[in-house]
């Protein structure tokens, strides 16, 4: 197993809710995410009715944040064209070429990148 992983918030959720399929993968591995992820994180909490948890969770996760640049934006675009089938979303997209760049593996259980290369696919 990689050591480096970066989280899909759909993985954020998952280990949120306590799923035990990613239990390995809490504390153990080095953890990377982008704000936009914290962004859909902050929503789940919002949906949840758990917004006394919204400022402890923001700086959890912000430790973990990683920038990206123009490149990234641009190949977003072109990995969302590519797959405009699939209906991939912008902030998944820019996780998984992310994750690309920083040689980690994209953690994730949805459904879309089950087949695709640098997958840790965890239901």
């Amino acid at each position: 197993m990689s050591n480096v992983f970066f989280f899909d918030t759909y993985a954020l959720i998952e280990i949120y809710k306590g799923n035990q399929n990613y239990e390995k993968y809490k504390g153990k591995v080095k953890m990377l995410i982008t704000g936009l992820n914290i962004l859909e994180y902050v929503y789940f909490l919002l949906r949840e009715k758990r917004e006394s948890e919204i400022e402890e969770a923001f700086s959890n996760l912000s430790r973990y944040m990683v920038k990206y640049d123009k490149e990234i934006i641009i190949n977003t675009a072109k990995m969302k064209h590519k797959y405009s089938k699939e209906k991939l979303s912008f902030i998944d997209c820019i996780g998984y070429l992310v994750a690309l760049r920083y040689k980690a593996k994209f953690l994730t259980g949805d459904e879309k990148f089950k087949d695709k290369e640098n997958v840790e696919f965890v239901k």
